[in-house]
């Protein structure tokens, strides 16, 4: 008995990674897909409304934000006024321009406008569209102060701490979180071209292919239960944690010597974590779906193949695991006969 004891914890300490996917290729479920319109962010609803999000990484962009139907199809959302602007047109305050990031939260939906059109940098402050679902009303705006966001910054994703009144964000271009008081809506800028924010490398490989960019802090994670917050840059295999607290009320230094190293992962897009401790990030270089254990720090894969093509974001609802294929590394120029798509995993 002591033998197979020691056994267990020697196996725990070394974190043992399973390859074999423990979800078979037939459990993973399309829900919907676009044609010519390359989808980043997903979303559902604590009532199973889905809203999507379509970056603006190129001209012809049909909506910014929608709302899947009950026929599958994508509703612009509020409505189309919100998702008419142009390249080229004057920016507006209540009017999308670039969005990156949808969070449903509570009976909120959060819309992050990076305000970089093109990548060709930030027109003017990045910032956050909160709408109200029963009445689907703008309810609030969070603008990031001056400070707090560079020109060739790319704000990249958020999660919205209830608990706290606080938003927390990642800057995939200029590596770096944002912090936003939701009480006040000042926002700060920390662990600016840290460490643990910087990427790792400029390239990655997929399906035998260089894919080369540099992509700083990306995806981003709560861990309600043991108050953290996770990150991880893109290109990049190392995933960090962070006291919210410290995060919230710390000092620069304190924050900087808060950050802790948790595990080495593989490369992800994406991130989110179940009420159990259950952290589900991508594998973008090996087309699979990973799903990390932060109370044991086990890894595993969920699922693996060709439905999953650059898995970009997650969302939990009813038992199912959401993503989106943005398929970032097969785009080599016009998207119009493509298909982005959807897919659900049962848990």
């Amino acid at each position: 008995m002591k033998r197979l004891l020691l056994l267990f914890l020697i196996l725990l300490s070394q974190k043992v990674t399973s390859q074999e996917p423990i979800v078979s290729q037939s459990e993973v479920e399309k829900v919907t897909a676009f044609k010519g319109q390359q989808v980043t962010g997903i979303s559902i609803s604590q009532t199973g409304r889905i809203f999507a999000n379509f970056p603006r990484w190129r001209k012809n962009v049909e909506h910014s934000v929608v709302e899947i139907g009950e026929n599958k199809e994508a509703l612009a959302y509020p409505n189309a006024r919100w998702n008419s602007w142009k390249v080229g047109a004057k920016e507006q305050d209540s009017i999308f321009v670039a969005v990156q990031s949808v969070i449903a939260s509570e009976n909120e939906l959060f819309v992050l406008d990076t305000r970089n059109p093109l990548f060709k940098g930030v027109v003017n402050n990045p910032r956050i569209f909160v709408f109200d679902l029963e009445s689907n009303k703008l309810k609030h705006i969070f603008e990031l102060g001056k400070d707090s966001f560079y020109r060739d910054s790319y704000i990249n994703d958020l999660r919205v701490d209830r608990a706290n009144d606080h938003i927390y964000l990642t800057d995939s271009n200029h590596a770096g979180l944002v912090v936003i008081n939701m009480e006040t809506g000042e926002s700060k800028r920390v662990l600016s071209d840290h460490y643990s924010t910087l990427a790792e490398t400029d390239e990655l490989t997929i399906n035998g292919e260089q894919y080369k960019n540099t992509i700083h802090s990306d995806g981003i994670a709560l861990n309600e239960a043991e108050g953290l917050l996770y990150y991880h840059a893109l290109t990049g295999y190392t995933l960090y944690q962070v006291p919210r607290k410290t995060l919230r009320d710390g000092s620069k230094e304190e924050i900087q010597n808060s950050v802790k190293k948790v595990a080495k992962t593989t490369a992800p897009d994406g991130m989110i974590l179940d009420s159990d401790g259950m952290l589900y990030l991508a594998d973008l270089e090996n087309n699979a779906i990973m799903r990390f254990d932060t109370k044991l720090e086990v890894q595993e894969v969920l699922a693996q193949g060709e439905k999953i093509r650059w898995a970009d974001t997650f969302s939990l609802y009813d038992g199912y695991l959401y993503y989106t294929n943005s398929r970032i590394n097969e785009v080599k120029g016009d998207i119009s006969d493509m298909e982005f798509s959807i897919y659900r995993i049962k848990l």
